[in-house]
């Protein structure tokens, strides 16, 4: 199986079909190199479609080390990625967990993208420090519950979370897919991952002055049921200058296979438009 090696020595299990401008896929929390498979076959007709593991994620190394977790390592993570595969550019898409880490890579290395796409961006951010405080120690909590419990109950209940529901009774079989895909993951990897990196993520407000001079052409997606992300997505759209807003009716966070048909649709729409330089073009720009 393919690996690429990151700076601190982490192997990352990586794969890619197509040819073409090329298109990096970071995954959420829940998810694996698996979950954009909807994405790969659709986009691999047209690009090269990159996704990956990540740290803490099998078949990727699971560091037992909590320092080699983090969102400055996941961030980077993208970059060797892409250094390991001579991928100058790409369209860099992420979604929830991944999206941050895809807004981030936007912030940093902005020249290594020819767009960024932040699907259910925003859990545990608000303009409220004790939201913040609260939602981090709900993580805090998530991760103690990977590392005591046994794992496949744990991911279970993680997988039947409030804003997974609509996917649950809309489309029982890809929800059952992607539950089992989760008790196949490590309950150490999870639990690190949890507490060293989503329990410790900035949150989007703090990030308002470097978001109002973000200068990529941004897709920000977010189903309606996903009552973690809905404000959070409208403040990207409201804060970061080239922010296009796509909201998916009657679905909740996990869009990427819930509702595949409409998350390509805006994607290849933003991607068409990026690549012919069009993206602000409504605007005179």
């Amino acid at each position: 199986m393919p690996h690429i090696t990151t700076r601190d020595g982490t192997r990352l299990y990586v794969e890619e079909a197509g040819q073409g401008t090329p298109i990096v896929f970071i995954h959420e929390y829940a998810g694996d190199f698996r979950t954009w498979e909807p994405q790969m076959r659709f986009f691999a007709r047209t690009h090269r479609c990159v996704t990956y593991s990540q740290r803490g994620y099998p078949p990727s190394d699971v560091p037992t080390d909590p320092t080699r977790y983090g969102q400055d390592l996941a961030r980077d993570d993208v970059v060797a990625v892409m250094d390991a595969l001579k991928i100058d550019r790409a369209h860099v898409v992420g979604h929830s967990m991944g999206a941050l880490t895809a807004l981030l890579v936007g912030l940093k290395y902005p020249g290594r993208c020819l767009s960024v796409t932040a699907a259910g961006c925003g859990y545990g951010s608000s303009p409220d420090a004790k939201v913040v405080e609260e939602t981090r120690e709900a993580s805090r909590q998530t991760g103690k519950m990977f590392q005591t419990e046994d794992f496949k109950s744990a991911a279970a209940r993680y997988a039947d979370g409030a804003t997974r529901q609509t996917h649950k009774h809309k489309d029982p079989r890809g929800f059952a897919e992607f539950a089992q895909m989760l008790t196949e993951h490590s309950p150490v990897g999870h639990a690190l991952t949890m507490l060293e990196v989503q329990a410790k993520r900035p949150s989007l407000w703090e990030l308002e002055g470097e978001l109002k001079k973000f200068t990529l052409p941004l897709l920000v997606l977010v189903g309606d049921e996903d009552d973690w992300c809905l404000e959070s997505s409208v403040y990207l759209k409201r804060t970061v200058p080239t922010a296009g807003l796509c909201v998916i009716p009657r679905s909740g966070h996990t869009i990427t296979s819930e509702e595949p048909a409409a998350f390509n649709a805006a994607l290849a729409d933003l991607i068409a438009n990026a690549e012919a330089g069009r993206w602000m073009a409504h605007r005179g720009q």
